[in-house]
């Protein structure tokens, strides 16, 4: 059996031409003012078409209302069938629906809020479970985390230093830029316990702007401990000059 063929439903020259029809329908539900020129018809089905007008809304640009209008077997005339607002190809849409959990951003978090647990989290991974051994429960207390359910992982320790490098913690923060020494040599300087030792500490400058921050060594500020800025000389103050002359008419 050869396959059926796509057909396009046949024209109906009563249901293309209810234009006015499907207008007066339009106007009826809409608010006023924001049914437009009539754009187009179109059909969807036996005896069945669609009128489109423009939508003049300010809230909804590029959409168009779409009026269904149908005509009966030998009848002379087409009815409304229903109407709706349909976005085109160049309508102002809602984006895509996420999940809480993938909205929020850095920085979002305040008072009060609270990160939705995230099962399958690739930055995290199973912490340290107590071995009954004493010398490897030990290593567990100090490197592991006992007591956690979840320690961070090689790739969440790879995404928050390359995050802090690239910020405001890294070499190429402005304050960075035009420091005189880098944190490696500064007295202030905290070195990070484990493998982020190599590259971050934390400042302790209480006059540095990163004071309490994680920094990487290259970085740098104007509070450095070994920074020398010249003594800048007290300005020299002429003695007050009293005006006996003056009159006072208060």
């Amino acid at each position: 059996m050869a396959p059926k063929k796509d057909t396009k439903p046949k024209a109906d020259k009563v249901a293309l031409a209810a234009i006015e029809p499907a207008r007066e329908a339009v106007v009826a539900i809409a608010e006023p003012g924001t049914v437009g020129e009539h754009v187009g018809s179109v059909m969807i089905g036996e005896r069945l078409a669609m009128q489109y007008f423009a939508c003049l809304s300010p809230g909804y640009v590029g959409w168009h209302w779409a009026v269904s209008v149908a005509r009966a077997p030998r009848q002379k005339f087409a009815t409304v069938c229903e109407t709706n607002l349909l976005p085109t190809d160049a309508a102002v849409l809602a984006p895509d629906w996420l999940p809480y959990v993938d909205r929020i951003a850095p920085g979002d978090i305040g008072a009060g809020d609270e990160r939705p647990y995230v099962e399958d989290d690739a930055y995290l991974e199973a912490g340290f479970e107590a071995t009954g051994e004493e010398d490897v429960d030990q290593v567990g207390f100090f490197e592991l985390g006992l007591g956690r359910r979840r320690v961070l992982s090689a790739e969440g320790r790879d995404a928050a230093a390359q995050r802090w490098y690239d910020g405001d913690a890294g070499p190429n923060a402005a304050v960075a830029q035009q420091a005189s020494a880098h944190c490696s040599t500064c007295g202030f300087f905290v070195p990070m316990p484990g493998v982020l030792r190599q590259v971050f500490g934390v400042c302790a400058g209480e006059w540095s702007p990163s004071d309490g921050r994680v920094v990487s060594l290259d970085h740098g500020c104007g509070a450095h401990s070994e920074t020398e800025a010249p003594a800048t000389a007290p300005e020299v103050l002429d003695a007050p000059v009293l005006d006996e002359l003056a009159l006072d008419f208060s």
